[in-house]
């Protein structure tokens, strides 16, 4: 895959390899390879995960739609995952079962394994041995997969508004989260 930067392939794979190993040393070393910090919000105990997870959401979002403003991205080219509602409602339900059991998202798996964790190699066995498993049953729930089409749904567009407003409502909303979460925090 090449960003839909004005770069050259090239460059645009070999950025692709730095800002990937940047992200998996600034998910260990914030702590993010550990599964008692990352299910220590389903347990109102350690809000590290959706602190770093919205930073990530608003500096990201943000980065893509200045730099397409600025014309330096081409967002045209950004592919959007199209939208299945009803598919993947569940299939973020499940992911997010696997997450409480397991402690670990797919990419902090990986950080955690790369830290050493057996626990994280066996979670990335059972994505693996799920992985498997789907690829055998999808001739059999294709028709459930490919139901309730959006296309690459995105706010801006099922809204018709700007992105900039919906990037002021996800400022509002994260430090709004982020302003209840340090309280809680403090009162505990």
């Amino acid at each position: 895959m090449t960003a839909p930067l004005v770069f050259s392939q090239g460059t645009g794979l070999l950025l692709a390899v730095i800002l990937g190993i940047f992200f998996g040393l600034f998910l260990e070393r914030g702590g993010l390879g550990n599964p008692h910090k990352l299910t220590g919000v389903f347990y109102l105990t350690d809000f590290t995960v959706p602190k770093v997870m919205f930073t990530a959401i608003i500096v990201a979002a943000t980065g893509l739609y200045l730099l397409s403003d600025l014309k330096l991205l081409d967002m045209s080219r950004v592919w959007i995952v199209p939208t299945f509602f009803w598919p993947q409602l569940l299939g973020g339900a499940l992911f997010g079962i696997g997450f409480v059991f397991s402690g670990y998202c797919p990419g902090t798996a990986v950080a955690g394994f790369a830290s050493g964790r057996i626990d994280a190699l066996v979670t990335m066995a059972g994505i693996g041995a799920g992985s498997f498993v789907f690829a055998i049953l999808y001739p059999y729930i294709e028709g459930f997969y490919l139901s309730s089409p959006m296309d690459g749904a995105t706010l801006p567009k099922v809204l018709g508004i700007s992105h900039w407003f919906v990037m002021v409502f996800v400022y509002a909303l994260a430090g709004g989260m982020f302003y209840l979460m340090e309280r809680y925090e403090r009162r505990n």
